[in-house]
């Protein structure tokens, strides 16, 4: 059997994470220690490879609990679906790759492809464009710059690029260099979304599920998510206590994730009931209050105190898709203790 630090550096994992899978009933182990350890065998690491396969088809943790607790769920069940998944991506990049390297190989010759090979690799493209039409509608499309703009397309390549060097450089998330290229990263990114939280939220619920995310490969995605987080650190620090830094710090590494999807279904609930009546807007309201909670606690000075940061920084707004418009919603849709 293995003990808690153990299988969090198998997985890959912080104990944190695993002490927070076994607080909500996600992964509980199966034995304790003498001492009170937390003992895992074959079983619980057989639940675990299924929740961290789920989590990258962008299950939230409640629906993975839902899922793998459900009565036709077995590890069999959960193997193929994750095999089922890598075998259709890499199909698609293998068909994609081919068809560009072919084209690639005409041009280079002096040749003129034809009509087919250009209608195959505008097929391979769309195939990879309709990354943006699984999360986005056809007016929202229109409105994003990043999809339809060639010349936007070009600048966030070249700061994919940018970003692949300072990663090739080891340069840490943390550093002034990189701090200050996640700024100019959340600015590009708040001017291609027009200031419109929806569309900031989508990306956002986007690339935390696509792992793939056109144009944004998983660690350049992975290295701008830690230097934002480091920028925004430090302006959080002129306001919050060291302690509450830390607990954001812990709740960022373990249920950060839960964000997107949750702001994502937050704006269909404005926009379906604006009146915030009802249980469904309740429920939204709850689960925000439950996940605020975690991340800042429940001290009311410490919670005015993180009010009057995101009034008084304009930076802290950057990125998340929250306005003042959803908080006023949520507000209505929780009776009892006010949202965030």
């Amino acid at each position: 059997m293995l003990k808690v630090g153990e299988l969090a550096a198998l997985a890959k994992l912080t104990v944190r994470t695993l002490h927070h899978y076994d607080s909500i009933g996600l992964l509980s182990p199966s034995a304790r220690s003498d001492a009170g350890y937390r003992l895992y065998d074959r079983n619980d690491v057989a639940r675990l490879q299924g929740i961290q396969a789920l989590r990258s088809f962008g299950m939230s943790l409640t629906d993975i609990g839902l899922y793998l607790d459900g009565p036709a769920t077995s590890p069999l069940a959960v193997v193929e679906r994750q095999l089922a998944e890598l075998e259709r991506q890499l199909r698609e990049t293998a068909r994609m790759r081919d068809q560009l390297q072919r084209l690639r190989g005409d041009l280079a010759a002096g040749g003129t492809p034809d009509l087919s090979t250009w209608l195959t690799t505008l097929e391979q493209t769309m195939t990879h464009m309709q990354t943006y039409e699984k999360y986005f509608t056809p007016d929202e499309l229109e409105q994003l710059p990043m999809y339809r703009d060639d010349a936007v397309k070009a600048q966030w390549q070249v700061l994919v690029e940018q970003a692949e060097g300072l990663i090739r450089s080891q340069v840490p998330p943390d550093s002034d260099a990189t701090k200050a290229f996640a700024l100019r990263w959340l600015e590009i990114f708040e001017r291609d979304t027009g200031g419109d939280p929806a569309l900031a939220a989508k990306l956002n619920a986007m690339a935390a599920h696509e792992r793939t995310a056109p144009g944004v490969p998983e660690a350049v995605f992975d290295y701008i998510k830690a230097a934002v987080g480091a920028l925004k650190v430090d302006t959080w620090s002129k306001y919050l206590r060291p302690e509450v830094i830390e607990r954001m710090q812990r709740h960022w590494a373990t249920r950060g994730a839960e964000w997107a999807d949750l702001i994502v279904a937050v704006q269909a609930g404005m926009q379906a009931n604006p009146a915030a009546a009802g249980t469904n807007a309740g429920e939204l309201a709850r689960r925000w209050m439950e996940l605020f909670h975690h991340m800042i606690g429940t001290d009311p000075d410490d919670v005015a105190d993180f009010r009057r940061a995101i009034a008084n920084e304009a930076l802290l707004r950057k990125g998340p898709g929250i306005d003042d418009e959803m908080i006023g919603w949520l507000r209505r849709a929780m009776p009892g203790p006010k949202a965030a």
